[in-house]
């Protein structure tokens, strides 16, 4: 797409190191229909994210396994724009594999304590979870948990099209004792332990108070939306755990701010509509995810400026940390010397409309439809070579990576 960046003045708007994102499910092999890394990575480059870390489920088979990591590396090949890494997964029996997966570059593991939504990657007991963190401290390698408590879970009553009804079916206490469980175990372990997608001040609270070594995230949706915006039958807003009220979302902000949040990731989950159940509106069955890779950036943008915050904090929680928790900053998330020279430019007073049918992830159901954000990319550039200028997306560029 032409040369460097020393070729073009900016002007006004914001260069920032690449946007790294270690939350987005690709789901390629085996559900390629949801997501693949084509249309994947190429969303990824249109909203500044130069390196992507892939969860390990949603594909056919969950990468819990050297022979699957391979199948999904294979996969990759010559289909990435940006670069990709991957996380392991760890489900019950897979310990003899974590070794293995670890010297083939894998950036940690992560596991459930809920039902995951598909029944090739099963939750874990609370034992099973201590044996594994006791052997991911001893290998050196990050836990990432999704933190719900299953026995504080509750079956979805009422009509299947109420928001309410799902809200309530997953409350606040249910993500706090899971956090606070993960706290005490990660204590007792060594292990590094990191909390996905938190949804509410209460695990916030419990984070801010948790061991050394432990650390949080949160996601766009939980910063934009609060559970008065959402509509009974409105299923592409569903995730889990769920947006809550606006107390929890302000909760959120002052986490970040604190330091008790490390990040802000996108947790990309795309699915066709028939799964997200819009012709029903049936929160009860659909399934829970939301693709917002492409405009984590603006999204996150539009309410930081709001709480005067300012690209500083963008970088630290959009490239900086993420590129950490993944053991990647010794060539990702900052500008220095020896770095890779990946780069995304955006204007802070640019606006971003969303129209779902326009971004370049495979689905267009986005609970973003027809917002303005504040905020706009203006470029992206991958180890010095555009990859995507004034909404076009350029050739792939992408590897693979490992943790260093």
């Amino acid at each position: 797409m032409g040369s460097g960046p020393s070729d073009h003045d900016y002007g006004d708007h914001v260069i920032m190191a690449g946007l790294v994102d270690s939350h987005v499910h690709v789901n390629e092999p085996g559900r390629t229909e949801w997501e693949g890394f084509d249309s994947a990575t190429r969303a990824a480059a249109a909203g500044g994210t130069t390196t992507i870390i892939d969860m390990p489920l949603n594909s056919v088979p969950p990468t819990v396994s050297v022979e699957a990591l391979a199948a999904k590396r294979h996969v990759c090949q010559g289909e990435i724009t940006v670069d990709v890494a991957f996380w392991g997964g760890y489900v019950p029996g897979a310990k003899n594999h974590m070794e293995p997966l670890v010297k083939a570059g894998v950036c940690g593991f992560k596991a459930f304590l809920v039902d995951s939504g598909v029944d090739e990657f099963p939750p874990v007991t609370d034992n099973e979870l201590r044996v594994a963190l006791e052997a991911m401290a001893a290998l050196e390698t990050q836990a990432l948990i999704h933190a719900e408590d299953p026995s504080l879970l509750a079956d979805f009553t009422g009509d299947v099209r109420s928001y309410g009804s799902y809200l309530a079916s997953r409350p606040t206490d249910s993500e706090a004792k899971a956090v606070a469980n993960m706290a005490e175990l990660s204590d007792l372990t060594g292990a590094p332990v990191h909390v996905l997608h938190v949804s509410s001040g209460d695990a916030v609270d419990i984070l801010a108070a948790a061991p050394r070594g432990m650390s949080g995230e949160t996601c766009p949706h939980y910063l934009t939306f609060t559970s008065s915006d959402i509509v009974d039958g409105a299923t592409q807003f569903k995730c889990a755990p769920p947006i809550r009220q606006a107390a929890h979302r302000e909760a959120l902000w002052d986490g970040l701010k604190e330091g008790h949040l490390a990040m802000v990731v996108s947790d990309h989950s795309p699915a066709p509509a028939d799964l997200k159940q819009l012709d029903t509106g049936s929160f009860e069955s659909a399934w829970g995810g939301i693709a917002s890779l492409q405009i984590r950036l603006p999204a996150t943008w539009s309410g930081a400026v709001e709480r005067g915050l300012g690209p500083i904090e963008m970088a630290q929680w959009l490239s900086a940390a993420p590129a950490r928790l993944g053991g990647l900053d010794d060539r990702k998330g900052s500008i220095a010397l020896g770095m890779d020279a990946d780069f995304v430019v955006w204007d802070p007073d640019g606006v971003t409309e969303v129209r779902g049918a326009e971004l370049e992830h495979r689905h267009p159901i986005t609970p973003y439809e027809g917002m303005r954000l504040r905020g706009s990319v203006t470029s992206t550039y991958l180890r010095g070579e555009r990859v995507f200028e004034d909404g076009i997306v350029g050739p792939r560029r992408g590897r693979m990576l490992t943790r260093s």
